[in-house]
């Protein structure tokens, strides 16, 4: 479960894993705005995050770090929405992982100063997502983005301890080998 946390709207995106092919199980926002009270819409991120827990089951949790903004207000608040919303999920001993926006956008894009649009044309690309399924609000995605960097985090291989060689390689993948061109008939 990825989440991109804020205080007038929070995305949130859920995959699963089929063997080793992440899939869209849902993605959405919940739209915080018309709350006027900051401490109500805390209490509305606790209650979805805990529900969006309850209801798909998620082994963990990845969220976007907020990042280093000029205005201290805004970013005390959107750190007390992560901070619920982390909370809910530790609630239900769901583990967390954070990742920098910067990291989200390179893990998904190859850029880290992608845009949301790009972020979101990428995903709609990896994992196949119609285009009448896409959302109108890119913080969706973004959480979407964050589930999919910890698949790609969480999957990559153990670098083996201790000396290794082509040779070593080669004899424990006898079909990575491709044949010589040279022993390739012309045809």
């Amino acid at each position: 479960m990825g989440i991109d946390p804020g205080t007038n709207v929070m995305g949130y995106g859920i995959l699963g894993v089929n063997g080793k092919t992440p899939e869209l199980i849902v993605m959405g926002v919940i739209k915080l705005s018309r709350m006027e009270s900051h401490y109500l819409r805390l209490a509305r991120i606790y209650e979805r995050v805990s529900g969006l827990v309850a209801q798909y089951l998620p082994d963990e949790l990845a969220i976007e770090a907020p990042f280093f903004g000029k205005n201290v207000q805004s970013m005390l608040k959107l750190g007390r929405a992560q901070g619920v919303a982390m909370a809910a999920a530790l609630a239900r001993d769901v583990p967390i992982c954070e990742y920098p926006p910067r990291s989200i956008k390179q893990a998904v894009t190859g850029q880290g100063a992608a845009s949301k649009e790009q972020v979101a044309n990428m995903l709609k690309h990896i994992l196949h997502i119609p285009a009448d399924k896409m959302p109108d609000l890119l913080d969706a995605t973004d959480a979407l983005a964050a589930a999919l960097t910890h698949f790609y985090e969480t999957g990559k291989p153990a670098i083996a301890k201790g000396p290794s060689s082509w040779k070593a390689f080669l004899a424990r993948n006898p079909d990575r080998i491709a044949p010589r061109r040279d022993k390739l008939k012309n045809g």
